[in-house]
């Protein structure tokens, strides 16, 4: 967005007078970010790399200053011309920062640190809080790659349980459909790149364009022709069939997928009457695999009968579990599609013996919109300050709800090499990571340094990302 491209204008307004509020003798400050809780005991930590490359590497400019000095002077908040200056005159426009964080795709236990920010430069002290509105904002593709990641879980475990070849058909049983239902061109790209993460279905362009842009993945998602009501409809009602046949004819080529939306009327008469009798030689002769989609009533019981109708139409076999595996035919359930019913919908076709190959998903606003900050608690808050050169614990914990009580001093996060646990711990003065006699046997720093005054030291790759969230 062209109205973030002054970085010191992306904050909020108060920001620019709290570097009057710090006490005298202050010459560096140290933040942290974590997730105190929320929906899910885990996070995938994902995305910073995107908001580096794409915020923090444009150096601050003398007209940024300009700008900045005037927009908020009329506002109605002070503004550090002088700091701002020095960052400009003496760091060629480079935020003084050094930024640590855990290696993007891994997964983490809520309640520790995910991420550390602190300012490298005495007289650039007040720069990790002014830059905390930006950072926290990766807030989202975390919460989204989080969702997206449990989903597939639960996804996997049904997979384990009746299907005869998981690892193969978990990558496109959660298909993107979030794109229309954001509320912005970059919630479409960091969220619709978050969820490919863990999958590789999507229709949201702009995801597969992210993941090149700041991960350099060519090709991250993949798609399918598919049929949209106003596709199907524009042809009448009583040429429903006439727009069916045409799908076929269109796309379904031997070892195709096709998906076609077939509630636009009455989804039990097109199934049967249709798809599994006038048109049910066709596809069949096609060697494509046709995907029919409902997409009304509930989702639980309209699947079971549609799968029950094209069991009965096209038959199925059973694999070595003991589920049915239907011939020439799969289900798409784009409609009311969220965690929990997509687990309703796995329960009730795996009780009825279906195997979970025969049935995919497409999740929109409750992948990609329906969240928020709150979702997983996340909070980025100063932990230490030094003060006359020394380093000060800075904290909260208020009275009326001590779950925001914060974390004190200059942290890193511990993994454990053999049981992969993890733990928050103090960093002594003058260390900027942990050793293996601070930490305790067995234990290394997670935090690595991703970025140092205005430098991107750690470039992952989308390869690299998702290997780590697999594991």
């Amino acid at each position: 967005m062209h109205l973030a491209r002054n970085l010191i204008l992306n904050t909020d307004s108060y920001k620019a007078s709290h570097w009057l509020q710090y006490p005298p003798g202050v010459d560096a400050t140290f933040f942290y970010l974590e997730s105190r809780g929320g929906e899910y005991e885990r996070t995938l930590f994902f995305g910073l790399q995107s908001i580096l490359k794409e915020y923090l590497s444009r150096p601050v400019t003398a007209a940024m200053v300009d700008e900045a000095r005037d927009f908020f002077g009329a506002h109605g908040e002070p503004f550090n011309e002088a700091g701002w200056r020095h960052v400009v005159d003496a760091h060629g426009g480079k935020l003084q920062l050094r930024i640590r964080a855990v290696a993007e795709g891994t997964v983490v236990p809520t309640h520790q640190a995910l991420m550390t920010i602190e300012s490298t430069c005495p007289d650039c002290f007040w720069v990790p809080s002014y830059v905390e509105t930006l950072l926290m904002r990766v807030w989202y593709p975390v919460t989204v790659a989080t969702i997206s990641w449990h989903v597939k879980q639960t996804i996997r475990t049904f997979l384990d349980t009746t299907s005869d070849d998981a690892a193969a058909q978990i990558p496109f049983k959660l298909h993107d459909f979030g794109s229309r239902g954001v509320s912005s061109a970059e919630s479409a790209a960091l969220g619709g790149m978050a969820h490919l993460v863990n999958f590789q279905g999507t229709d949201t362009v702009l995801g597969v364009l992210a993941a090149r842009e700041y991960y350099g993945e060519a090709m991250a998602g993949f798609s399918i022709p598919a049929a949209e009501h106003s596709t199907i409809t524009a042809w009448g009602k009583e040429h429903e069939l006439d727009a069916y046949r045409n799908m076929l004819r269109q796309f379904a080529k031997p070892g195709a997928v096709v998906a076609c939306v077939s509630d636009s009327y009455d989804l039990f008469h097109a199934i049967e009457a249709m798809w599994g009798g006038a048109l049910r030689e066709e596809v069949i002769a096609s060697g494509a695999t046709l995907v029919v989609r409902p997409d009304s009533g509930d989702p639980a019981e309209v699947v079971h009968r549609t799968l029950s109708m094209l069991n009965a139409a096209f038959g199925s076999t059973m694999n070595s579990k003991g589920y049915r595996v239907l011939n020439h035919v799969r289900v798409i359930q784009g409609d009311g599609v969220n965690p929990d019913s997509i687990r309703l919908i796995l329960e009730r076709i795996t009780h009825a013996r279906y195997s979970a190959d025969n049935i995919a998903f497409g999740m929109g606003g409750a992948l990609l919109q329906k969240l928020d900050r709150d979702t997983q608690k996340f909070a980025l808050k100063c932990s230490a300050a030094r003060i006359d050169g020394q380093w000060r614990d800075v904290f909260k914990d208020p009275v009326t709800d001590h779950a925001k009580a914060s974390k004190r001093g200059r942290l890193t996060l511990a993994r454990h090499r053999e049981h992969g646990t993890f733990k928050t711990v103090a960093l002594p003065d003058g260390a900027i990571e942990g050793n293996a006699s601070m930490l305790g046997p067995g234990w290394h720093d997670a935090l690595e340094t991703v970025w140092e005054d205005g430098t991107l030291l750690r470039d992952w790759t989308f390869a690299e990302v998702r290997a780590r969230s697999a594991n």
